[in-house]
C-alpha cells in the first residue's frame, strides 16, 4: 500500500489521506499515512535526498501548495512578542531608556517603528546574536514597543480550525524523529569524532533544520504544535526506541545512551571508584568528581586507562585536592549523574551541546521562545544540561564561537526575572551554577606558591591554562551575573550558608594568583603574558558578581546579608592565612596583584557603613587578625613603588603591565581602591607607630631615614632610594587623604573623578566615560551616561567644539575644565591615584602651571601641587587621623626636614612637598585628645625623648637637642670627631640620657617584636610566638659590619625653625620672613603657590591653632641665622649658593639656545611650507623677481651650495607627479549631486567634464581626420598628470645619491623608493620626481618684455615664420637627459587608457596631444584651486605649488621635436583668407572645421612649438588671433540657440550695420553674418529642433547676448592670462567678478588702457582683425557647411558649445549617517549579487563596492584598486559603511582619513562601536574636498601603507 502511494502524486496523495483523517473514524487513515511516512522518512536514506522533505511539506499542507499554506497558518499568528531571532553581526539597537534589562535588545524594523526620539539609544553590532524582546513587558517599558507589537494585534486572531494543523501534529513527530535519528547516527564512541565529522552531518541535515526553523517563523499556531510534540513524554516513549524489528533505529538507540553516560558532572567510571570508596551513596557521594580533577580529561575507556590518568595527576602534587561538597540544599543529585531524557525537546538539546551549539539549531530553538509553554520547559532542559554544557565548552576547539551561542540562549533565558526565580526555585539553578563554575575551576588548580612555598597548602588557577587564557569560562560567569542582577535571586544566594560558602571557596581560587616574583640576577627569559588572564578573571568571576550582590545590599533591611558575607570573608581569609602558613612577614620579592578576598570583605564593609549604618567594629576582627590583613595590600602598594623605581626590569615590561592595569580605569575600584580602603580601615584600628613603621619597612627606606649624611642601605641602590621614599610619602598622603570610601557621597565622587580625569588632558565625551570609573558590573542597572554624568560634566568642564585648520590634524569636540576648577577643585593626590602613565601626572602639573600663569596667580618659578581641603571622614573612621598624629610620623617628618634643609643625597622637592602636605593634613585634622588614653602608653615609648606627646600642633615647636647615630667611619660626621673637640665628650655624658634613642628605626623592629609577643601572649596559639631572630632584624645590614660607629649631632632645632630655615633656602634670601610677617600676611594669597608658599601657609596655620607655635614662629624669625651643619663652618652653604648660581647660568644659556632655536624654526617653517603669504611668491616666479640678475640661483637642499642650473649639473625642482580626474568629475551646474538613499535616486555620470569631452572627441574621429582631431582638443580631464611642487630644489646628481641612501634604508616604510618615491629633504613633503631647471639667463628678460609698437600685420608674419623654423635637436648633455627622463617619469604617472586616444595608438600624433594637454590640465587645475577665475588676482596656495613654468619649458623643448607640416598648419587659416585648394582627395577625410576647434588647445601647441623664449609680442599676438576664432565660435554657437525667427530677426538687424566703419568690432553686425553663412546649407540649424524649444521661452536682449558672449570667452582669457603670468611673471591682478573680463583683456592687451572701465565694454571691441573680418569667417563657416550632409548632421553638435564648468564636488552627503547606514548595510553588490561583509561608497561618484571582497577581485585587484582607479586614475576616497570611516588610496598606498560624521559630542565613532547617532560635520567635509580637489592627500595625512591591490 505504502509503496503504491510513494508512487502517486504527492499533493494528490496529502490531500486524499487528510480527507481520510477527518472523518470520525480514521484508522485506515493514520494506518496509511503512518506506512506512508516508514518509507518516507526512512533514516538509512543518505541526509541529503530532499525527496523526504518534499513529501513532509506536501503532507503538511495537505494537498495545497505549501506557500498558501504558510500564508494561512501566518493569518492565525497570535503572537504578542516580536522574538526576531538574530547571529552575530546583526545590527540591532538597545534603548536604556525603555530598558527594564540591561540586555534588552530590539531589531532595527521595531526600532525605527517605535518613538525613541531624545532616549538614551544606540546601536551595536551583535556579538554573539540575540532576539527581539519588543512586546515583552518583564524586559522593557511598554511605551518603547513598536506601533505592531503596542496595539497587540495578535490578541484578536481568530481560533485555528481544527484541520489546517491536523497533518502538521501527525506528520512533525516523525520529521523529528528522524533528525535525531540521523544525529545519533553521526555520533561515533567515545568521542573520537573530530570538529569535521560533526560539521559533515550538520552540513547534510542543514535542509531539514531549515525547515523547522521555516515551521517556527509561520507564527504563533504553528509553534503551538511544535510545543506540543517537543514536550509530550507519551510520544517521545513511542519514537525513541524505534520499532524492535528495525535493526538500524536499535543501532542508534545504543549510541545515543552510551553517548549519554558520560554526561553527568562525574563520569560513569569515576562514580564506580568513588562508590567503592564510599559505600553510603547519599546526595554527596557524587560530589568526590573533584578528587581526580579528571573533568578536564575526557572521561577515561577503560578502568587502565583511568588508573594511568591517576598517576599522571598525582605527579602533579595536586592530588590531594579538596573536595568540594555540594551544599546540603541539592536535593537532586541530577547534576552529578548522567542525564536521562522525557522528551524530544530534552534530546534535541543534548544533541545542539553534543555538536557544540550549530547555529541553525540554536536558531531554531530561539525561535519557539515567544512560546510561553515551550519557554519554561526549554529553560528547565537548559538548566538540568548545565553541567554537560560546561563539560562539552571545555572539550570544543572552538570554544569561542561555541561561548557566543551559549550566551546567545542563556541570555534570553536569565534576563527574564520571573523565569529566572522560578527556575531557581524549581530547578536548584544557583547550587547547580556555582558547582558547575567550581569543577570548571578545579581543572586547572596547581599549588600556591606565595608565601611557604614547601608547605603551602593553599591550590590557586592556573593562569597559563586555555581555560583561563581563552576566557572560556565567560559565559557560565556572565550567565551567574546575570542571574543575580535579580533581587529575588540574589536574596536567596545570600540566604544560603552553605552555597555562600561554596562561593567563598571558588573565590580563594583565584586569591595569590599569577604570583610574581623578582628577577635579582639575570633578565627574565620568556615575559609571561598571563597576566591578562589573570585580571580578566579577577574582574570577571569576582569582582562583578560581588559589584552584583552590593547591589542588592543597599538599605538597612539587609544588614544581614552583609553580616553573612563579612562573617564567610574572614572565615575564608583565615582558612587561606593558614593555608599559605602565613605568620607576620610577608615573604620577600615577591607579590600578587590578585586579592579578590580581601576585596570582597572591603568592599561588603565599606556598603555596611556607608548604606545599611552598621558599626563598623561589630564587623572588625580582632587585631592580630587585622595586621595579617593589612599585610598583602600593603605589600602591592610597595611593589608598585618598586616597579616604576626600576627594581623589577629584570621581569620585563609585562611587569609595568599589571602595575597599570591595576590602577586603570576599568579595574581601579575593584582592586586599587578597595586595598587603599582596607588599609585605612586597618590604619584606622591599629596602633598608629606600628602602622607607619610597617608602611616605611615595606617600601625598604628604613635605612634612609637617619640624621647622618651618608648611611648603609642593605637592600635598595642608591637611584632606588628617592623614588621609593617619594612613593612611601606618597602613599601615606594617599592613605591620610582619600576619602572616596570614608564619607564622599556618590556624586562627590563622580565629580571628583571626572575633575582629576580632565585635568591631566582634554577629553572626548566617549574617553571620559570610559575612564570614569563605573560599577563594572555591566548588568547592574547603573549606566554611565545617566543625567547625572552630563550635568556634572556640564558643571565642571567646557565644551571645545572642533576646529579644522586645513592640513591640522582632525580634531575631535573635548571637554576641558573650567577656571574656577583649576582654582578650587584640581587635586593631585587623586591624580596620582589614578594616572596610568606617570606622565599624565606631569601633564596635569604643566596644565595647571599654564592656567596659573594665564589667571596671573602665580607667574613666577613652577607652581607646587596645590593642597586641598578634604571632605570631612565618616565618624566611623575617626581613627585614620591618629596616623597623623603618632611620634614616629613626627620623627620621619623631622629627620626629612633636617636631611632635605642640608641637602643629603636622594631628597627632592617631591620629598618635601609630601612631608609639607603631611604636616598639613595633621594640621588641618586634629585629633580629640583623650587624656587618659595617653598616659599610660607613655611610660613604654621608649623613644619620649624625641617628642613629649603625640600631637603634632604641640610637637612642632619641641626643639631636639642631640640625636645619636650610626655611620660608616668615611662619613663626614666623624673625620671631624679626630681632632679632640672640647666640650663634646661632656655633652655626651651630660645628654647620655638624652641620646638613648639616637637610631630611630632599629627601635622600629623593637616594637615590632614587642607587639607581636603582646598578641602571641594574649592569643592561645602559643605555638606561633616569635619567629627566628635572623628574619626580624632583616633591615639591618646582616652583623651590623665593623666599619659603623656611633656619633653623637648636636641638632638643635624643631620642626619650625626647620621650616622657617627651608623657606630662606627656598627664597635664596636670609631673613626671608621678618619678625613681624605674620602679622603682615594676607591669607588669601596662599592657595596657589610654591614651596615657599606651602611653608608660609603651614606656619600660618600653626600661628593660629597655637599660641606657642605663634610665639615660637616670631622668636625663631628674630633670631635666624643662616644654615649651619652640625659642629662645623659650612662649606655645604658655599657649595649649595655655588650650585644655585650655576643652575641660574645654564638656565639661562638655555634660554638663549632656544630662542635661537625657536627663530631658526620660524624662518624655516616661512620658507617651506604653504603658509599663505606673499614672500614666498618671489621664488616661484623666478622670471620676474630677478631681472636685474644675470642668472638665477639655486639652493640645493642636500649640499647646501647655492648656484645657477646649468647644462652639465642642472639643479631640478622637488615635484610629486599624480594622475588626476578631478577635472572630469566637474558639471555644468553648481548644485552638488546627491548620494543615492533609496533605490529611486540615481546619479548620472554622463554629465561630467571627462564625460562629454570623451564624446566630443570620439564624433570628429568618426568624421575627420585623426591627426588633426588630436591637435583640435585636450584630453588629460580624465587621468591627466598633475605636477606640484614643495618649492625646494636640488641638484639631480645629489637626489640619486639620495635615492640610493634612501634605498639602503630598509626603515622607511610609508613610500616605495623603487617607485621613485622619497621625501623632500628639507620639508618632508612627500615627491616622486625631479623637473629640471632650464639654465636661465635673465639678460634676454629685458628685451622679452620690451612694449612692442609694430604692426600686428607684422607681428602675425614674424609668427609664421618662427613655426617654419626646424626645432632644433638639443644637444646631448645632462640636462637633454634628466629632461627626457621627467618627461618618461610624466608618461609612467597615468595609465596607458588616459594616454591613447588616437587611431594608431603610439604615433607622434597622440604623443604630441598628451603632451600639450599636461600643459592644459595644470592650467585647468590651478584655475580650480583659485575658485574657478582670476579675480582675486595675487598669490593663492596653488600658485605657490605650481612649477608651470619649468614644467612649459621641459614640455617645449620635448615638443620642438615635432614641427607641424605648414600645409596643415592652423596659423595661416587663422590669419588669411586662403585660395580654395580643390586638390584634397575625396577620400581622404577632411581636416577638423576652425569652428570646432579648442581655442584653448591651439594657444598651448602654438607656445610649445614655437622657439623659446617666445617673446612677448608674439605671444600677445598668438591670444589675439586665437580670440577672434574663439568669439566667431561664441556667435555661432550662440546663433544655434536662436529660434528661427529670432535668427530671422537678427540676421536682418544686423546685416543693416555691416557698411559701418566700425562693423568689424560689432557683435550685431558679425553675428548676422555668421547666420547668413551657416544659414547657406539647411542641415546647420535643423539638426536640433528641441534645442531652440527649451531656450526660446527668454527673448534675447543684446544685453544677454553680450553677457553669454563674455562667458563664452572667459576661459579662454583666464586660461591665456595665466599662462602669461607664468611665462613673463606678470603679476595677477584683482578686480570684483563683474569686472572680470574687462580686467583679464586690459591684462592681455586686447584692450586699450585708454578705454575707461567705466563704460561697459563689448566683447567685440577686443577683436582684432588683420584681414577682412567678414571674409575670414566666411572661410570658417564654409569649413562647416562644405561638409557632406552625413557629417554635417552629426557634427553640427559640436558647434553648440559651452566652456563653462563648475568647480568639482565631492557628492551631496544627508544629515543623518543612519540614513546611509540603513539603506547600504544590507544592499546587494551590483556585481557580485551578495552583501558586501564591508561595504564601501566612491564619494566621488556614488558606486558602491566591496572592500576587500574576494568575490568581486578582477586579476587580482580588489574593487576599490579597482575602482579608484577607473574613477580617480588611482585616487579613491571611499566611505566604509560599516565603519563611518574614509579610507584614501592613492596609487599603490591607502590611509585612514578619518570620519567626516561625528556624534553629539563633536566624536567620531570608528567602526560604529558605541552606535549614537552620527551628523554631518561639513567642515570636516569641506576639508576632504579641499584636499582632494587640491591634491594635497600625500602631504596633510601622514599614516600611509601599502594596499598590495586587497581593498
Amino acid at each position: 500500500m505504502a509503496a503504491s502511494l510513494v508512487r502517486r502524486d504527492k499533493k494528490s496523495t496529502a490531500a486524499h489521506l487528510k480527507a481520510d483523517l477527518n472523518w470520525t473514524d480514521n484508522s485506515s487513515g493514520v494506518r496509511q499515512l503512518q506506512e506512508l511516512l516508514d518509507s518516507v522518512l526512512n533514516p538509512e536514506k543518505p541526509a541529503a535526498d530532499t525527496e523526504a522533505l518534499d513529501w513532509c511539506k506536501c503532507l503538511i499542507a495537505g494537498g495545497e501548495g505549501f506557500e498558501e499554506f504558510c500564508k494561512t497558518v501566518r493569518s492565525y499568528d497570535n503572537a504578542t512578542l516580536c522574538g526576531l531571532v538574530w547571529t552575530a553581526n546583526f545590527v540591532a539597537y538597545r534603548c536604556r531608556t525603555c530598558g527594564i534589562s540591561p540586555c534588552m535588545s530590539l531589531c532595527a524594523e521595531c526600532f525605527n517603528n517605535g518613538d525613541h526620539t531624545g532616549h538614551d539609544f544606540n546601536m551595536f553590532r551583535s556579538q554573539a546574536g540575540g532576539a527581539c524582546d519588543c512586546g515583552d513587558s518583564n524586559v522593557m517599558r511598554e511605551t518603547g514597543f513598536c506601533n505592531r507589537h503596542r496595539l497587540r494585534t495578535g490578541e484578536n486572531v481568530p481560533s485555528v480550525p481544527r484541520d489546517l494543523l491536523l497533518m502538521s501534529e501527525m506528520v512533525l513527530p516523525r520529521f523529528i524523529i528522524c533528525i535525531i535519528q540521523y544525529l545519533r547516527d553521526g555520533y561515533t564512541e567515545p568521542d573520537t569524532s573530530t570538529e569535521r565529522d560533526l560539521q559533515k552531518v550538520l552540513q547534510q541535515l542543514e535542509p531539514q533544520i531549515s525547515f523547522l526553523e521555516e515551521l517556527t517563523k509561520m507564527g504563533g499556531a504553528m509553534r503551538t504544535v511544535l510545543t506540543k510534540i517537543l514536550t509530550n513524554q507519551q510520544i517521545f516513549k513511542d519514537l525513541s526506541m524505534g520499532q524492535e524489528e528495525n535493526v538500524y533505529a536499535k543501532k542508534n538507540y545504543e549510541k545515543y545512551l552510551s553517548a549519554l553516560k558520560n554526561s553527568g558532572l562525574v563520569s560513569v567510571e569515576e562514580k564506580a571508584q568513588s562508590g567503592a570508596a564510599e559505600p553510603t551513596r547519599g546526595a554527596e557521594a557524587g560530589a568526590g568528581a573533584g578528587a581526580l580533577g579528571l573533568l578536564g580529561a575526557e572521561a577515561p575507556a577503560s578502568p587502565d586507562e583511568s588508573n594511568k590518568e591517576e598517576d599522571q595527576d598525582g605527579g602533579q602534587s595536586v592530588g590531594q585536592r579538596k573536595r568540594v561538597k555540594l551544599s546540603s540544599t541539592a536535593k537532586d543529585p541530577s547534576i552529578m549523574d548522567s542525564l536521562k531524557h522525557k522528551c524530544f525537546l530534552e534530546e534535541l538539546l543534548f544533541w545542539t551541546i553534543k555538536y557544540e551549539f550549530p547555529q541553525k539549531m540554536v536558531t531554531f530553538l530561539l525561535n519557539m521562545l515567544p512560546d510561553q509553554d515551550y519557554k519554561i520547559t526549554f529553560t528547565k532542559t537548559f538548566v538540568q544540561h548545565y553541567a554537560f554544557i560546561m563539560k562539552t565548552l571545555m572539550k570544543s576547539q572552538e570554544s569561542d564561537t561555541m561561548s557566543n551561542r551559549i550566551v546567545h540562549i542563556s541570555v534570553q533565558l536569565f534576563s527574564n526575572e520571573e523565569l529566572a526565580r522560578h527556575v531557581t526555585e524549581e530547578c536548584q539553578l544557583l547550587d547547580i551554577m556555582v558547582t558547575v563554575l567550581l569543577y570548571m575551576m578545579e581543572s586547572c588548580l596547581i599549588k600556591s606558591e606565595l608565601q611557604d612555598e614547601e608547605n603551602s597548602r593553599h591550590v590557586v588557577v592556573n593562569c597559563s591554562e586555555p581555560l583561563l587564557k581563552n576566557n572560556t569560562y565567560w559565559p557560565l560567569v556572565s550567565d551567574f551575573i546575570n542571574i543575580l542582577s535579580h533581587q529575588s535571586v540574589a536574596k536567596k544566594f545570600l540566604e544560603d550558608h552553605s552555597l555562600l560558602m561554596l562561593w567563598m571557596s571558588f573565590v580563594s581560587f583565584f586569591q595569590g594568583m599569577n604570583l610574581n616574583k623578582r628577577e635579582l640576577s639575570e633578565h627574565v627569559e620568556f615575559e609571561s603574558q598571563t597576566y591578562y588572564a589573570a585580571f580578566a578573571a579577577e574582574l570577571e568571576a569576582c569582582a562583578q558578581p560581588m559589584w552584583g550582590l552590593l547591589t542588592h545590599c543597599k538599605v538597612k533591611e539587609t544588614q544581614e546579608y552583609t553580616k553573612t558575607v563579612v562573617r564567610y570573608c574572614l572565615e575564608t581569609l583565615q582558612i587561606w592565612f593558614d593555608a599559605i602558613g602565613f605568620v607576620d612577614e610577608p615573604a620577600p620579592n615577591q607579590v600578587t596583584f590578585h586579592l579578590p578576598l580581601h576585596r570582597y570583605y572591603a568592599m561588603f564593609l565599606s556598603k555596611a557603613v556607608k548604606c545599611q549604618g552598621l558599626d563598623l567594629d561589630s564587623l572588625l576582627p580582632h587585631q592580630e587578625m587585622l595586621m595579617k590583613i593589612m599585610v598583602h595590600p600593603l605589600q602591592i602598594q610597595a611593589s608598585l613603588s618598586e616597579i616604576h623605581s626600576n627594581m623589577w626590569v629584570r621581569n620585563g615590561l609585562q611587569i609595568k603591565g599589571q602595575a597599570m592595569t591595576y590602577v586603570q580605569s576599568h579595574f581601579c575600584n575593584s582592586m586599587i581602591d578597595p586595598d587603599i580602603f582596607l588599609l585605612q580601615v586597618c590604619a584606622s584600628r591599629l596602633d598608629p607607630d606600628y602602622f607607619i613603621s610597617s608602611v616605611f619597612e615595606r617600601f625598604k627606606v628604613v635605612d634612609l631615614l637617619t640624621m647622618a649624611s651618608v648611611h648603609q642601605n642593605a637592600v635598595l641602590d642608591g637611584e632606588q632610594e628617592r623614588p621609593m621614599l617619594e612613593g612611601a610619602l606618597t602613599f601615606l598622603v594617599i592613605l591620610s587623604s582619600l576619602r572616596i570610601h570614608l564619607g564622599m557621597a556618590d556624586d562627590e565622587i563622580l565629580r571628583a573623578e571626572m575633575v582629576s580625569q580632565l585635568c591631566m588632558n582634554d577629553r572626548t565625551h566617549s574617553s571620559l566615560l570610559d575612564l570614569i570609573p563605573e560599577n563594572p558590573n555591566p548588568k547592574s542597572g547603573i549606566v554611565p551616561g545617566s543625567c547625572s554624568f552630563e550635568e556634572m560634566l556640564s558643571a565642571v568642564a567646557d565644551f571645545k567644539a572642533p576646529v579644522f585648520e586645513p592640513g591640522g590634524s582632525m580634531q575631535q569636540g573635548m571637554y576641558t575644565p573650567k577656571e574656577e576648577v583649576w582654582e578650587k577643585e584640581f587635586d593631585p593626590i587623586m591624580v596620582v591615584l589614578r594616572t596610568v602613565y606617570r606622565r599624565d601626572v606631569q601633564s596635569a602639573m604643566d596644565r595647571y602651571s599654564a592656567f596659573l600663569k594665564q589667571s596671573g596667580m602665580h607667574t613666577t618659578g613652577n607652581p607646587w601641587p596645590p593642597y586641598k581641603e578634604r571632605t570631612p571622614l565618616h565618624p566611623c573612621y575617626k581613627g585614620l587621623d591618629r596616623l597623623l598624629h603618632c611620634k614616629t610620623l613626627h620623627i620621619v617628618i623631622f629627620t626629612l626636614l633636617y636631611k632635605i634643609w642640608l641637602d643629603h643625597s636622594n631628597m627632592s622637592e617631591h620629598v618635601l612637598c609630601m612631608v609639607l602636605y603631611l604636616i598639613e593634613l595633621g594640621l588641618d585634622n586634629q585629633v580629640q585628645e583623650d587624656k587618659e588614653d595617653e598616659e599610660p602608653c607613655i611610660e613604654e615609648h621608649c623613644h619620649d625623648s624625641w617628642f613629649p606627646g603625640t600631637n603634632l600642633l604641640s610637637n612642632l615647636h619641641h626643639v631636639i637637642n642631640y640625636v645619636r647615630v650610626r655611620v660608616p667611619e668615611t662619613a663626614p660626621e666623624v673625620k671631624r670627631e679626630k681632632d679632640p673637640p672640647p666640650s663634646t665628650s661632656t655633652e655626651a655624658s651630660n645628654f647620655g640620657q638624652n641620646v638613648r634613642e639616637a637610631q630611630v628605626f632599629s627601635l622600629v623592629a623593637e616594637r615590632r617584636r614587642k607587639f607581636q609577643e603582646i598578641i602571641n601572649r594574649s592569643s592561645t596559639e602559643a605555638s606561633q610566638v616569635v619567629r627566628p631572630k635572623s628574619s626580624s632584624t632583616r633591615w639591618v645590614p646582616p652583623g651590623t659590619p665593623p666599619q659603623l660607629v656611633t656619633e653623637i649631632l648636636e641638632i638643635r632645632e624643631s620642626m619650625l625653625s626647620l621650616l622657617i630655615k627651608l623657606h630662606q633656602k627656598l627664597s635664596a634670601k636670609q631673613n626671608s620672613l621678618s619678625a613681624t610677617w605674620l602679622e603682615d600676611m594676607e591669607t588669601n594669597s596662599h592657595a596657589h603657590g610654591d614651596g615657599i608658599t606651602a611653608i608660609e601657609r603651614i606656619l600660618t596655620k600653626a600661628a593660629t591653632r597655637s599660641r606657642q607655635s605663634k610665639r615660637s614662629i616670631q622668636e625663631i624669625c628674630g633670631k635666624v641665622s643662616p644654615p649651619v651643619a652640625p659642629k662645623k663652618n659650612s662649606p655645604t652653604d658655599k657649595k649649595t649658593m655655588d650650585k644655585d648660581e650655576r643652575r641660574q647660568r645654564a638656565r639661562e644659556r638655555q634660554q638663549k639656545l632656544l630662542a635661537e632655536f625657536a627663530s631658526r624654526q620660524k624662518s624655516f617653517m616661512e620658507t617651506a611650507m604653504d603658509v599663505e603669504s606673499p614672500d614666498a611668491e618671489a621664488a616661484m616666479d623666478l622670471g620676474a623677481s630677478e631681472v636685474m640678475e644675470s642668472e638665477v640661483l639655486y639652493d640645493c637642499v642636500i649640499c647646501g651650495q647655492s648656484g645657477p642650473s646649468t647644462e652639465d649639473r642642472p639643479t631640478g625642482l622637488v615635484v610629486l607627479l599624480q594622475a588626476s580626474s578631478v577635472l572630469g568629475h566637474r558639471c555644468k551646474s553648481d548644485e552638488t549631486k546627491k548620494l543615492p538613499t533609496t533605490d529611486d535616486e540615481h546619479i548620472y555620470p554622463a554629465d561630467t567634464c571627462g564625460a562629454a569631452h570623451d564624446v566630443r572627441l570620439a564624433l570628429m574621429q568618426r568624421f575627420f581626420k585623426d591627426s588633426s582631431c588630436l591637435q583640435s582638443v585636450s584630453i588629460g580631464w580624465e587621468g591627466g598628470v598633475y605636477v606640484q611642487t614643495c618649492g625646494h630644489t636640488l641638484h639631480i646628481d645629489c637626489h640619486k645619491s639620495y635615492m640610493v641612501s634612501l634605498r639602503n634604508d630598509q626603515v622607511l616604510q610609508g613610500f616605495s623608493v623603487d617607485k621613485g618615491e622619497f621625501t623632500c629633504p628639507l620639508c618632508r613633503q612627500f615627491a616622486n620626481s625631479v623637473l629640471p631647471c632650464r639654465p636661465g639667463r635673465s639678460t634676454e628678460v629685458v628685451s622679452w618684455h620690451m612694449p612692442t609698437n609694430k604692426k600686428t600685420a607684422v607681428l602675425v608674419k614674424e609668427v609664421e615664420d618662427l613655426q617654419e623654423q626646424l626645432g632644433l635637436f638639443p644637444t646631448e648633455s645632462n640636462l637633454s637627459k634628466e629632461m627626457e627622463s621627467v618627461i618618461k617619469d610624466i608618461k609612467n604617472t597615468t595609465q596607458r587608457k588616459y594616454m591613447d586616444y588616437g587611431k594608431n595608438p603610439g604615433s607622434p600624433d597622440n604623443d604630441f596631444l598628451f603632451m600639450y594637454s599636461v600643459a592644459r590640465t595644470n592650467l585647468e587645475l590651478e584655475l580650480v584651486h583659485r575658485g574657478g577665475n582670476l579675480c582675486s588676482g595675487g598669490a593663492s596656495a596653488a600658485a605657490k605649488r605650481s612649477c608651470l613654468n619649468q614644467l612649459f619649458h621641459v614640455l617645449a623643448m620635448h615638443m620642438r621635436l615635432y614641427s607641424i607640416d605648414s600645409a596643415y598648419n592652423p596659423w595661416t587659416r587663422l590669419t588669411q583668407v586662403a585660395q580654395r585648394r580643390d586638390d584634397c582627395l575625396d577620400d581622404e577625410r577632411p581636416e577638423v572645421p576652425m569652428l570646432f576647434r579648442d581655442c584653448p588647445s591651439l594657444l598651448i601647441i602654438f607656445v610649445l612649438t614655437m622657439p623659446q623664449p617666445l617673446r612677448k609680442e608674439h605671444f600677445i599676438c598668438l591670444v589675439r588671433m586665437l580670440y577672434n576664432l574663439q568669439y566667431t565660435q561664441a556667435l555661432a554657437s550662440l546663433s544655434a540657440k536662436f529660434s528661427p525667427e529670432e535668427r530671422q530677426a537678427w540676421s536682418t538687424s544686423g546685416a543693416l550695420k555691416k557698411n559701418a566703419f566700425d562693423a568689424e568690432k560689432s557683435y550685431d553686425a558679425l553675428l548676422s553674418h555668421v547666420i547668413g553663412e551657416l544659414s547657406k546649407v539647411k542641415t546647420v540649424y535643423d539638426v536640433n529642433p528641441e534645442v531652440p524649444s527649451m531656450l526660446s521661452s527668454s527673448v534675447w536682449s543684446p544685453h544677454s547676448i553680450e553677457y553669454s558672449l563674455q562667458q563664452f570667452c572667459l576661459p579662454y582669457l583666464r586660461l591665456s592670462c595665466l599662462l602669461q603670468h607664468h611665462l613673463y611673471g606678470d603679476k595677477l591682478s584683482g578686480c570684483p567678478e563683474v569686472e572680470e573680463f574687462s580686467g583679464l583683456a586690459g591684462c592681455l592687451g586686447l584692450l586699450a588702457p585708454a578705454l575707461q572701465p567705466s563704460n561697459p565694454i563689448y566683447s567685440a571691441s577686443c577683436l582684432d582683425w588683420t584681414v577682412n573680418a567678414f571674409d575670414l569667417m566666411t572661410q570658417w563657416c564654409s569649413e562647416v557647411t562644405g561638409l557632406s550632409d552625413t557629417q554635417a548632421k552629426k557634427s553640427i553638435t559640436l558647434l553648440v558649445q559651452d566652456p563653462q564648468w563648475a568647480s568639482p564636488h565631492l557628492l551631496h552627503l544627508p544629515d543623518h549617517y543612519n540614513i546611509i547606514f540603513q539603506y547600504y548595510h544590507k544592499k546587494a553588490c551590483t556585481a557580485c549579487k551578495k552583501v558586501p561583509k564591508d561595504p564601501a561608497l566612491c564619494l566621488v561618484c556614488g558606486t558602491f563596492v566591496c572592500l576587500k571582497g574576494l568575490c568581486c577581485k578582477q586579476q587580482g585587484i580588489c574593487e576599490c584598486v579597482l575602482h579608484s582607479q577607473h574613477c580617480g586614475a588611482a585616487t579613491g576616497i571611499f566611505l566604509l559603511i560599516n565603519a563611518s570611516v574614509i579610507i584614501i588610496i592613492r596609487g599603490h598606498r591607502f590611509c585612514l582619513w578619518g570620519s567626516v560624521y561625528l556624534d553629539a559630542h563633536g566624536e567620531e565613532d570608528r567602526d560604529l562601536r558605541r552606535g549614537k547617532p552620527l551628523f554631518l560635520c561639513v567642515e570636516r567635509y569641506r576639508v576632504l574636498q579641499q584636499q582632494w580637489v587640491s591634491h594635497t592627500f600625500d602631504h596633510i595625512n601622514k599614516r600611509w601603507g601599502p594596499h598590495y591591490n586587497g581593498l
